[in-house]
């Protein structure tokens, strides 16, 4: 048997690396710099966007808009019945904005000129969605999972009560679920295929190729949310490296991974989403590599409970809401492996409001959530600590400590 070989053997290999991606970067920058001049050339200027959020805040509406270049900015306005995914050319004045709040997302005081509702598959896909369900909240609950929709501030401190944010939005755990269900569907037929018409191709790259292509629609679908950018780009890695013979759970692996897309995408440094999918992955990494020896299994078994403690200093610190059901997300997580697909399948045969009792069910349940004060200053002893549980097994005990006593600490709320 051929033994896997690292990423980056050598500090030259690194390096190496290194500069290209540092070129890139730098030519991603230009482009953006190049459209943040254009943006700021005159006192105000013409802009089209499209509506990803709004909420109401004292007498008006705050919006959350995307340009047509991608730059994300909030404005307010007075203007009701807003619908997420209009159209809109505005008025901006973004002429005394900076570089840095052009990249973060900036506000920018702005006048409506004109509005437009264009039909696109994703409103296809919410309306079809819509038609399904009776209830306004179970059919939101679906609008987010299938279409990324943001959901209201009060079903998104139910579901952070519960632990199961992250099952709502989407994330690479749901690309990781698609991937596993398309495979599934797709390897029998394609061996069969194969077998008598094209025995000469590789299967594997075939099937993976079939893959990445639809995932790769429903990516632009969704207007490439931040951690499915990161997942899928991290599949596509994963399989050139495995194809190649290279170590796959490697944290040279996610490095490169993360470093590649900041390089393209500098917009994602000032992503919460980008940063916690990147946290997750590497926490499953630290689990895979110390505890290889453990048989399958084991890892099944325990890797749920490992994701669950160390995400949830993330959690508190974001969110700061937690229950007594909070610590069942374990549960809801590997259950949703199977509700996914399945409620998928269910909404393209007409049928999606068979699994509205179980959602009813948590979004109604009585959670009497606690505001946990946990400041996020103590994440950085535990990024300190994770950061050294890439070398030493001793750092990564340390950390399960450190976890384990803010969730006990997140529990004596309830004593």
């Amino acid at each position: 048997m051929l033994q896997k070989i690292s990423l980056f053997t050598t500090k030259r290999d690194f390096l190496f690396a290194f500069l290209i991606l540092a070129l890139l970067s730098f030519y991603a920058l230009l482009i953006e710099y190049n459209n943040y001049k254009h943006l700021t050339r005159f006192d105000t200027q013409l802009v089209r966007a499209t509506l990803l959020k709004h909420y109401k805040k004292e007498t008006s509406t705050v919006l959350k808009l995307k340009s047509e270049d991608g730059a994300i900015f909030y404005t307010k306005t007075k203007k009701k019945n807003l619908v997420v995914g209009e159209n809109f050319l505005l008025e901006v004045w973004a002429g005394k904005i900076s570089f840095y709040h052009y990249l973060k997302g900036f506000y920018a005081y702005s006048k409506i000129i004109k509005t437009s509702s264009q039909a696109t598959y994703k409103t296809a896909c919410n309306t079809a969605i819509t038609q399904q369900h009776k209830s306004p909240e179970i059919t939101a609950i679906y609008q987010a999972l299938f279409a990324a929709k943001p959901l209201s501030a009060s079903i998104q401190k139910q579901f952070s009560s519960l632990g199961i944010s992250h099952l709502i939005a989407i994330s690479g755990f749901h690309l990781g679920v698609l991937s596993g269900v398309l495979f599934f569907l797709l390897k029998y037929p394609y061996q069969f295929l194969q077998n008598r018409y094209f025995p000469y191709r590789n299967q594997k790259r075939n099937i993976f190729i079939i893959i990445s292509t639809i995932l790769l629609s429903y990516l632009l679908f969704l207007d490439t949310p931040p951690s499915l950018l990161r997942a899928f780009t991290m599949l596509i890695i994963g399989f050139v490296l495995y194809d190649r013979g290279f170590h796959i759970i490697s944290m040279q692996t996610l490095l490169l991974t993360t470093l590649l897309l900041l390089a393209l995408f500098s917009r994602l440094f000032f992503s919460v989403g980008f940063w916690l999918s990147v946290a997750g992955v590497g926490y499953i990494f630290l689990f895979l590599i110390h505890f290889k020896h453990l048989h399958k299994v084991w890892q099944f078994l325990l890797l749920p409970f490992w994701i669950y403690l160390m995400m949830l200093p993330f959690s508190l610190a974001l969110f700061g809401n937690f229950s007594l059901y909070h610590p069942l997300s374990i549960l809801w997580s590997t259950l949703f492996t199977l509700f996914y697909p399945l409620s998928i399948f269910l909404h393209l045969i007409h049928a999606g409001d068979l699994l509205d009792t179980p959602l009813e069910y948590l979004l109604y349940l009585e959670t009497h959530t606690k505001q946990i004060l946990f400041s996020s200053l103590w994440l950085v002893p535990f990024g300190v600590l994770s950061l050294g549980a890439i070398y030493k097994k001793s750092f990564l005990m340390l950390t399960f400590v450190y976890a384990s006593a803010i969730f006990f600490y997140a529990l004596s709320y309830f004593l």
